[in-house]
């Protein structure tokens, strides 16, 4: 990875590990902001031995309503929350000493497709990535990362076309996909915020997945 000398923490919530040489992994937030289901994933991430830092994309900016979530997706300077995401994964990969391997990435919906854009565009930043409900078809023949997918089974935002599509770009490209579908699930599954759409089995399932991916990607 070609690091900065010194690179700074950019605005975000940090949540480092008590346990020592803890991998570290980037939580890109979905399209409400940096919100408390954010945080508290990192905090779980943190508790299980990794060193978690979810950048800010939106700036301070926190909705809750699905038309105000959109209007701030739509508003949101793709070229500058890249450049967030470089420099959170340069700072993140210089405290926990993976300036080589870089580090892995979580993200959620607006997230995970915008962690999915960085493993193509910057491909030494992330050695792995996790994706809650997105799919992205693209170009992947740059990218290095190893995929993990957590979809749920009636997602608009996901339909079953895209993922398909996104399986045989990942494919075509040589790079693995370990992909679940949660059944009776729909998009927002895994945030408790989202009281009318939240389902902790299926949550707790995918975090479970999730953990087990990122250790084994720590390994390698």
């Amino acid at each position: 990875m070609n690091s900065p000398v010194s690179a700074s923490m950019p605005p975000g919530y940090d949540a480092p590990s008590h346990s020592e040489a803890a991998p570290g992994v980037l939580v890109l937030h979905a399209w409400w902001g940096l919100n408390d289901d954010v945080r508290r994933y990192c905090d779980a991430l943190a508790q299980a031995g990794f060193h978690a830092f979810a950048p800010d994309l939106y700036q301070g900016q926190v909705v809750t309503t699905i038309d105000a979530a959109e209007a701030a997706a739509n508003a949101m300077d793709r070229q500058q929350a890249m450049a967030t995401m470089e420099q959170a994964a340069h700072w993140l990969a210089q405290q926990t000493g993976e300036t080589e391997s870089g580090v892995a990435a979580v993200g959620f919906s607006l997230g995970a497709f915008q962690g999915l854009g960085l493993s193509i565009a910057q491909p030494s930043l992330l050695h792995s990535v996790v994706s809650y409900y997105a799919a992205r078809p693209d170009e992947y023949q740059a990218a290095t990362a190893r995929y993990q997918a957590h979809l749920a089974d009636d997602d608009p935002f996901a339909t079953d076309e895209e993922i398909d599509e996104w399986r045989d770009a990942l494919q075509q490209a040589g790079r693995p996909l370990d992909l679940h579908r949660y059944p009776g699930t729909g998009h927002w599954f895994a945030e408790p915020l989202r009281s009318d759409v939240y389902q902790p089995e299926a949550a707790d399932m995918a975090f479970q997945r999730t953990l087990a991916f990122l250790r084994a990607g720590a390994e390698d």
